[in-house]
């Protein structure tokens, strides 16, 4: 007979002594539990003491993790975190620098824990490592040439506690001093600093800026892009990572007015050139994280766009029409015209017809052309800037317009505004970053003036599928959409600079998108007759209850997951599987791995399927909302998913990869009765749903459908037939 769900078996360890088993009643408050365990080794004071997971994380078992608890634990009869609390206060004040030195060790490993946490910034600890920072060092400054690699490891460790006690989100950010940022910010100024100790500054700075407003004033005047810019320079990608993180924090929180100039002094320093070159070419891989940054690097760049994209253009401003009679003088050559040649009528025809030429839509009055926003004046910048630095491209763009049928010629001035809206919708000009995205592209990273190159490439582009396409006035929105298509395909393969973007588009003509168009068609069997669709329609439910009956049956079977104690990864394993009546979800710990079926009678916990409140998934998960200045790994972010019941009860998982992500997610939502949205389910339903439907459509009369599958054939009596290749 299996014993009760609430009783527990465990051993207990207490140093000096042989570890006991017991048996812990779940029921029984916590400090009844510690009381009893305190009297089998004749230890008074039972109040000063806790129990912990005796394994690497040390974290303390509370009322409220104590379920984690599972049969055969080992738990370590420990001071209570108020007693360590107060003990490693006292400690780490300490005038021996070796005990100071250890107790900041012991410091930074157990704040991992919140129950501790809490407790030692209760007795104000925080305070207590600030003033250290900016004080306390200073009293080894003189010590700092003999016992250099000691004063780093002090630091380090002062600042690691510091960073995981913040973590746990206790304390606001709003309540440090300016000496305490000045002090900070000069581990990142030095230029030979330890680099834990970098790491961790570059980590705090960044938190900061991000998580007060107030802070960011304080932090940026401490701080500047010059100052971060050698820490690009040097190999370790950590630090190369934590630093474009403080530059994008600095970029996303200035305000306005600061944005423009913070990126005058972006281009003055060369940032780009030394990404380039020290990061993004590399010989180092270029992981999540970097590639993550990067991208919010790219992202906060474009944005810098759309004050310009968001202005209209005031018909009135003489400044501005001047940049269209600028436009008309490279296109024609004409020389300035004094105001009294000619009559009025004259010289306004002459414009009307030039303008005409230039391929606006008002001939009249052009400035007209730039009042919609977006684009608004960002579309006459570019089409400046094609211009002045491609002049010969421009003239003969213009010019071979200029001499074709009205209805034949691709107006510049029109194409130029529309191109200029698609860019800024392919770039997401003016949306913030996403959280989860790495969608960098290194191209962007090889010029000063990207987007105004990038456009120019673009416009040509779209001259040549003009003509390619042999398209009239009528198919301007067509040609438009081929080039939309041209410009992601290009995108897509990541070109590493504009050169090869370029010839990427060469070799992507109308001819070709035409081609590739027809192989997808071909592919996807893209039927859209009335009775297909009908039919499709009345085949789907049948599909995703064979899909819904698959997710099932993998719950059945059951899968290993694995489970992070803690931020930093020590990887165990428990097991989990649906019962074969879809009522109870059985799960238990695992010493390792699995490499056949778990036996039932080892899976001692269990989970009623009724009891089940909701599935979460990701950020949204109890053990992923840990994420601070040192960040969660965003692959075990996008794998994990918990399952609510009770009040505020929760089973975390975290999957082994994406494939059994989607099972588990699509299975338990398919048990609460809800729809199953993985990509997996998608990319089932359009596989199976194809293959039906080309089965029904075949023209199968007469022809009887075996309901066996045909025997296998005897094996011949020698392979001799068989040629080896190798």
């Amino acid at each position: 007979m299996p014993p009760p769900a609430d009783i527990v078996k465990v051993a207990i360890e207490w140093p000096g002594a042989f570890p006991k088993l017991m048996e812990i009643d779940q029921k029984k408050p916590l400090s009844a539990i510690i009381k009893e365990v305190c009297e089998g080794w004749s230890l008074g004071n039972h109040e000063n003491f806790a129990l912990q997971i005796a394994d690497a994380t040390n974290f303390y078992i509370t009322e409220k993790n104590r379920n984690d608890i599972k049969n055969g634990s080992i738990l370590r009869l420990t001071t209570s975190p108020y007693q360590t609390a107060v003990q490693l206060h006292e400690r780490i004040q300490s005038s021996s620098m070796d005990a100071k030195l250890e107790s900041l060790k012991d410091l930074a490993n157990a704040s991992r824990d919140i129950t501790f946490a809490q407790e030692f910034i209760n007795l104000d600890g925080i305070s207590l490592l600030t003033q250290m920072v900016e004080s306390g060092t200073e009293r080894y400054q003189k010590l700092q040439k003999i016992m250099k690699p000691c004063f780093g490891d002090l630091l380090s460790f002062t600042l690691t506690a510091f960073v995981e006690l913040m973590d746990h989100g206790i304390v606001s950010w709003d309540t440090f001093s300016v000496a305490f940022i000045k002090k900070i910010a000069s581990y990142v100024n030095k230029s030979a600093m330890d680099t834990a100790v970098l790491q961790r500054s570059l980590a705090i700075l960044e938190s900061m800026v991000l998580n007060s407003q107030d802070l960011y004033h304080k932090v940026a005047q401490e701080i500047t892009i010059g100052q971060l810019i050698p820490h690009l320079q040097g190999t370790d990608q950590d630090i190369q990572t934590y630093t474009i993180a403080v530059i994008n924090a600095l970029f996303l929180k200035a305000p306005e007015e600061k944005r423009q100039e913070m990126a005058h002094i972006l281009a003055q320093k060369q940032l780009r050139s030394i990404i380039l070159s020290n990061v993004i070419r590399s010989p180092t891989p270029i992981n999540d994280e970097m590639a993550h940054q990067l991208y919010v690097l790219q992202v906060l760049t474009f944005n810098l766009l759309e004050d310009r994209m968001m202005t209209k253009m005031d018909p009135q401003d003489q400044a501005q029409r001047d940049i269209i009679f600028e436009l008309r003088r490279i296109a024609f050559d004409v020389e300035c015209e004094p105001n009294n040649s000619g009559s009025i009528e004259k010289r306004k025809s002459m414009y009307t017809r030039d303008y005409k030429k230039l391929g606006f839509i008002n001939h009249v009055n052009p400035a007209v052309d730039f009042t919609q926003i977006p684009p608004g004046m960002l579309a006459l910048d570019n089409m400046l800037y094609f211009a002045r630095h491609h002049q010969d491209a421009y003239i003969r763009i213009v010019l071979e317009n200029s001499s074709r049928e009205d209805k034949h010629e691709c107006p510049f001035g029109r194409s130029s505004i529309e191109l200029t809206k698609m860019l800024c919708e392919i770039l997401k000009v003016g949306e913030l970053p996403s959280e989860n995205c790495h969608d960098f592209h290194p191209m962007f990273f090889t010029h000063d003036r990207s987007f105004e190159e990038f456009f120019c490439i673009c416009i040509q582009l779209l001259n040549k599928t003009w003509k390619e396409m042999r398209a009239t006035s009528e198919d301007f929105n067509k040609v438009m959409q081929v080039v939309r298509e041209q410009i992601m395909r290009a995108l897509t393969l990541k070109p590493n600079s504009l050169d090869q973007f370029k010839s990427r588009l060469q070799n992507l003509s109308y001819t070709e998108i035409l081609k590739i168009r027809q192989s997808e068609r071909m592919n996807q069997e893209d039927f859209q007759s009335r009775p297909i669709l009908e039919l499709r329609e009345k085949i789907q439910p049948e599909i995703m209850e064979l899909i819904k009956q698959q997710r099932l049956n993998r719950l059945c079977d059951g899968t290993c997951f694995r489970k992070i104690s803690s931020r930093r990864r020590q990887d165990k394993f428990w097991y989990c599987r649906l019962s074969p009546n879809h009522k109870v979800l059985h799960y238990g710990d695992l010493e390792e791995s699995p490499q056949g079926e778990v036996p039932h009678d080892s899976l001692q916990d269990k989970l009623p399927v009724a009891d089940i409140k909701a599935v979460i998934t990701g950020k949204d998960c109890p053990h992923m909302k840990e994420k601070g200045a040192l960040k969660q790994n965003k692959e075990v972010l996008e794998l994990a998913f918990s399952v609510l019941y009770e009040s505020d009860e929760y089973l975390n998982f975290i999957a082994p990869d994406k494939h059994e992500y989607c099972v588990w997610t699509d299975g338990l939502n398919a048990l609460l009765g809800k729809e199953m949205t993985s990509d997996y389910t998608k990319s089932d339903m359009d596989t199976l749903l194809s293959m039906e439907m080309k089965l029904r459509l075949l023209d199968l009369e007469n022809i009887q459908i075996p309901e066996a599958p045909p025997p296998i054939p005897k094996e011949p009596s020698n392979y001799d037939f068989v040629y080896d290749c190798n």
